[in-house]
């Protein structure tokens, strides 16, 4: 080797001892490849023909025989690092996919099911019928046990005026009625959601009708339709 290439490669080593801090070995001896390794802060703190054993896992970088960086490679750290992220953007990806696949399935039901916006909402009236029904069912049932509650408080009033204990099946109708009471009115208020959700569905599907048939502007990234179109 050259005495001027010789010294400039030393000078090299000696500028990463001063900057790293740490120690350099010689040059290969037969003038090959130089590594360097890092320690887990990234900091270079040494160089020579191998990787000693404590720093294999390390981060590295390899220098020809002019000093120039021909390879680096990352510490097993960092190597299992970028595995992690670059598997979460593959499922993120296939997520994507997925989901615009969906959204190409709903879009080719929505179109093969109505041909107008005034048949979604004709669809719409039909699945509330239903439910309207059930409610006013269960509003008669609701007044029902209602009255039969305000019955047996007049007549726990009457036994509690005439100074009298209240009958044990008195108190275990007006428990029963209660209850009861509440049950009815819960059930109402899921059959009230329950309404809620289907005008709100209703309302996706016209959207998005409006949308892929070109009456309405597309939005920039278009929220899948809730659920499949009904069947008519």
């Amino acid at each position: 080797m050259p005495d001027r290439t010789r010294t400039a490669i030393l000078a090299i080593l000696a500028l990463m001892v001063a900057v790293a801090g740490g120690s350099v070995m010689a040059q290969s001896k037969g003038g090959g490849k130089i590594v360097c390794w890092k320690d887990k802060s990234g900091k270079t703190v040494g160089c020579g023909d191998t990787v000693p054993p404590e720093y294999q896992d390390s981060a590295t970088k390899e220098l020809d025989r002019r000093g120039v960086t021909r390879k680096t490679t990352d510490s097993a750290e960092e190597a299992a690092k970028r595995k992690t992220q670059q598997q979460g953007l593959a499922r993120q990806q296939e997520e994507e996919q997925k989901r615009l696949a969906d959204q190409k399935r709903q879009d080719t039901a929505l179109i093969n099911t109505f041909s107008s916006e005034k048949e979604i909402d004709a669809k719409r009236d039909r699945d509330l019928q239903p439910v309207d029904l059930q409610i006013s069912q269960l509003k008669g049932s609701l007044k029902n046990a209602n009255d039969r509650q305000a019955e047996l408080k007049v007549r726990s009033a009457g036994y509690e005026k005439n100074k009298k204990p209240v009958p044990d099946n008195v108190k275990g109708e007006m428990a029963r009625a209660t209850a009861e009471t509440q049950k009815i009115e819960h059930t109402i208020a899921t059959k009230e959601k329950e309404k809620e959700e289907i005008r709100a569905r209703y309302a996706e599907y016209r959207k998005r009708f409006a949308e892929l048939k070109g009456t309405q502007q597309p939005a920039a990234a278009p929220t899948p339709a809730a659920g499949p179109a009904p069947k008519k």
